[in-house]
């Protein structure tokens, strides 16, 4: 798959702040209709620890049944730091790599990991997004900032997530009782439509498949595992 060339990758933490703020313009904020969705990808990635060597993994699911239709998984070496805030700078390069070998292009990609719930407006949601120029949700399982109200019990129920006075994604129960997801606009999405796509994509876990599948994949990389499709009708190589 081709993706758009938007800067360099090889920056310092102080060129990226400046990226962030300058590409944060661009996110287009668009109605999905969640429905219509068909082929939906989760992206993740993996670190050896106390290592610069990341395991990045794109899976394709078809909705409803959640089958998975591609994956492909790759291992690369990072050159950016960890910075919190920045780490769509560290993780994009070794998805893209991914991205490049898969032949089956999603209709959306959801993130593990924030969009507009960031604070520059711009995580690593945003930043896929503008690249694959897909629509784009991050879906995280914890808050980088901003706060919420009250949240019911029921699978379904969300919240306004804020950051001075600004909504900048929501607090989503996916199951009943279990600990929220923070749901927020990556690109070429409203709010509405990623948080009815992500609970399509809700199975037997508190994430989406597309997220389950996806770490499955970068973990059994990163343990040295041979990867295969279950089910589905193409089956992409892992690459190393």
């Amino acid at each position: 798959m081709e993706y758009r060339t938007l800067h360099p990758w090889e920056v310092s933490p102080q060129e990226a702040v400046a990226i962030q703020q300058r590409l944060r313009s661009q996110v287009r904020v668009e109605p999905l209709d969640a429905r219509t969705v068909e082929l939906v990808a989760g992206a993740d990635l993996a670190f050896d620890r106390n290592s610069d060597t990341a395991y990045a993994g794109i899976v394709v699911l078809r909705l409803p049944s959640m089958e998975v239709v591609a994956q492909v998984g790759v291992q690369a070496e990072t050159t950016f730091p960890y910075v919190p805030g920045l780490l769509s700078f560290r993780e994009t390069p070794p998805l893209l790599k991914a991205w490049e070998q898969l032949k089956v292009k999603p209709e959306a990609l959801i993130c593990d990991g924030h969009g507009q719930a960031h604070p520059r407006r711009f995580g690593i949601a945003c930043h896929l997004g503008l690249v694959f120029d897909v629509p784009t949700i991050g879906c995280a399982k914890s808050i980088l900032v901003g706060h919420h109200g009250p949240l019911a019990r029921e699978a379904g129920s969300y919240t306004a997530l804020r950051d001075g006075g600004e909504v900048i994604g929501a607090a989503l129960r996916t199951r009943e009782g279990v600990s929220p997801v923070y749901v927020s606009i990556g690109h070429r999405v409203d709010l509405k439509g990623a948080l009815e796509l992500v609970m399509r994509c809700i199975r037997r876990t508190r994430v989406p498949e597309t997220t389950r599948q996806a770490h499955l994949l970068v973990n059994a990389l990163r343990q040295g595992e041979e990867v295969s499709l279950r089910n589905g009708r193409e089956q992409q190589g892992t690459l190393f």
